[in-house]
């Protein structure tokens, strides 16, 4: 299949109009009709709905613009890595990025790594864990910031540095906002926003010994802004990290921890035996050094702070 007709679908799709999508590629209106009649022949199913002015998708055309999107996109990252490959100071490095305090290493590493590489363009993906993992798997993705735990059969990486603190979100007029700590007993009565994943929620639960079944969830999220808005309403309250509070903010909220206290890791992983362009490589290697020679520093005054 060519892509060129895969472009021609999607701007159809995007614009809802013909004559829209025709002076977009600066092609003909007949060339396009023509084009997406053959596609949907090559298909063996109809994608679009012709309206008189305008032009709407089937379902089977939603899946296939979709899949379409994905396909163009890893295309054109694949040509840029390919490209990248004979110039070692170029190419463009997609990182994916959790919402949590890891994200204070990004000014800082892309900072040093582009004073020594300035060619070298970035795309940065903000999104939960999972999305970020189906990205990697995809390859849309060289690189993830992820919290722990991560599947190691799936995936190589190294940790990093940061750690996050389980906690709860809430207003700060409610009353349990005046305490230091919020137990188990605090917790069950409470009508909960939980993160989205499963095997998320299940830690969470076993941390206050219940099945999750038990909790009181009113709803899910994957991240952590809309999630606020709730409980700025007075609609639940979140169970997150102190990271994603720090990020988001908020005059009218504040962040309780847990206590025992509960704390997450995070790691920078790549999908095994992925192959990288150079500026990939580099990127990679700078991070793991940058982290290594802090944590050695770090280490290193906390001796001297002993002595």
């Amino acid at each position: 299949m060519d892509i060129r007709l895969l472009e021609y679908f999607l701007a159809v799709a995007k614009c809802g109009n013909i004559t829209r999508a025709a002076e977009r590629l600066h092609v003909t209106q007949p060339t396009i009709s023509r084009q997406l009649t053959e596609l949907e022949e090559e298909v063996g199913a109809p994608l679009l709905i012709r309206g008189k002015r305008q032009i709407t998708l089937t379902e089977a055309g939603i899946l296939f613009q979709q899949r379409a999107e994905e396909i163009v996109s890893l295309l054109e990252k694949t040509m840029r890595d390919v490209i990248g490959q004979d110039d070692l100071l170029g190419g463009t490095v997609s990182i994916g990025y959790v919402e949590t305090c890891a994200s204070r290493m990004l000014p800082k590493v892309l900072q040093g790594f582009s004073a020594q590489y300035p060619k070298v363009q970035y795309e940065i993906y903000s999104a939960d864990g999972d999305d970020i993992r189906e990205k990697l798997d995809r390859g849309e993705l060289d690189l993830g910031v992820l919290v722990e735990p991560v599947e190691s059969a799936k995936y190589d990486f190294f940790r990093l540095p940061y750690w996050e603190t389980w906690g709860v979100l809430m207003r700060k007029d409610d009353p349990l906002a005046q305490k230091p700590y919020l137990e188990k007993e605090d917790i069950l009565p409470l009508r909960l926003i939980m993160p989205k994943r499963e095997i998320v929620q299940d830690h969470i639960a076993g941390w206050f010994g219940v099945e999750r079944g038990r909790l009181n969830v009113f709803a899910s999220h994957n991240l952590i802004n809309n999630a606020a808005l709730l409980v700025e309403a007075g609609l639940g309250y979140v169970v997150c990290t102190g990271g994603c509070f720090e990020i988001r903010g908020g005059e009218r909220l504040c962040f309780v921890p847990l206590s025992p206290e509960r704390t997450t890791g995070h790691v920078l992983a790549w999908k095994k035996n992925r192959v990288f362009h150079s500026a990939a490589i580099r990127f990679r290697d700078y991070v793991r050094d940058m982290e290594t020679a802090e944590s050695s520093a770090s280490g290193e005054m906390g001796d001297l702070l002993k002595t």
